[in-house]
């Protein structure tokens, strides 16, 4: 009998936090090993789903750099990055865009429906939701078709999530000016999303328990940073280089609309529930 009380215990700690997430956007930001690891990924998509029967309205953008370099060496073709952008010619374009909407993003997609929620698989394209123009490389290195995302048009996603569908979106964008087809950051397009949504949380799963004062160092984990407290660790070198672009995506989304951006990792279980809906949490939250 004394387990069936923790579980009621567990279910009465979530009950004040089903209540305020209601009807609220959530945007998650999906990759790393909890998308490539088939048990974790198991435990993302049922946490989707409940999340979504409790309430919430959920966006998911997903990643997918690793499984396009894969691609690329498979079909015989270099992958190359100058400032941390993949150089994406047109052949690698096609390739990009197959692997996010075409395989990644479906599979998502099918994963979330087979499970008994419902799922569409839209990429930034569909509807001009997310509108890009071509990104200048640093000392004007072409980038090939890097975009840099000048607008969202979240009307889609409205209708979507207000019909009971989980929007799963693949950074791939539309380009304003040209109409072609541009490569974006999806940590970078998950914070244009959020903004744009007015989301009331936004969450990236990373492989990390989130930021530490001492890079690499989880004795000096940080639940909580604000912008100054950012800038210093950043001067003092204690942020790894590939945190910086989602802290720049986290501020941006923060001053343009959304209220509060978490960091979790995504390789423990069941994650997300933890850091929406337990007193604790489990990751680093970024605010102003």
């Amino acid at each position: 009998m004394s387990g069936e009380l923790d579980k009621a215990r567990v279910l009465m700690e979530a009950l004040p936090y089903f209540r305020e997430f209601y009807g609220s956007t959530v945007v998650v930001k999906y990759g790393g090993s909890a998308m490539d690891d088939e048990k974790l990924k198991e435990k993302v998509i049922l946490d989707f789903i409940l999340m979504k029967l409790v309430g919430i309205n959920l966006v998911v953008v997903h990643g997918g750099g690793p499984h396009i370099t894969g691609m690329m060496q498979k079909l015989g073709k270099e992958a190359v990055f100058i400032d941390g952008h993949r150089v994406t010619d047109d052949e690698t374009m096609e390739i990009t865009e197959m692997v996010l909407s075409g395989l990644i993003n479906k599979h998502i997609v099918s994963l979330i429906n087979r499970n008994g929620g419902k799922a569409v698989g839209i990429s930034g394209k569909d509807a001009k939701l997310i509108e890009a123009t071509k990104k200048a490389g640093e000392e004007n290195r072409d980038l090939g078709q890097v975009g840099e995302i000048s607008r969202v048009n979240p009307g889609l996603l409205e209708t979507l999530t207000r019909d009971g569908f989980i929007p799963v979106i693949s950074p791939v964008a539309y380009g304003a000016v040209d109409g072609r087809t541009y490569n974006i950051n999806a940590d970078t397009a998950a914070a244009h999303i959020a903004a744009a949504l007015k989301a009331r949380r936004v969450i990236y799963m990373t492989d990390v328990k989130g930021l530490y004062a001492e890079y690499g160092d989880e004795k000096t984990f940080l639940e909580s940073v604000d912008e100054k407290r950012i800038a210093e660790l950043q001067a003092a070198g204690k942020i790894g280089a590939g945190m910086i672009p989602k802290i720049d995506a986290a501020l941006y989304c923060l001053k343009n609309g959304a209220e509060k951006v978490h960091y979790i990792d995504g390789r423990v279980e069941h994650s997300l529930l933890l850091e929406l809906f337990t007193d604790s949490g489990v990751g680093t939250e970024i605010k102003l």
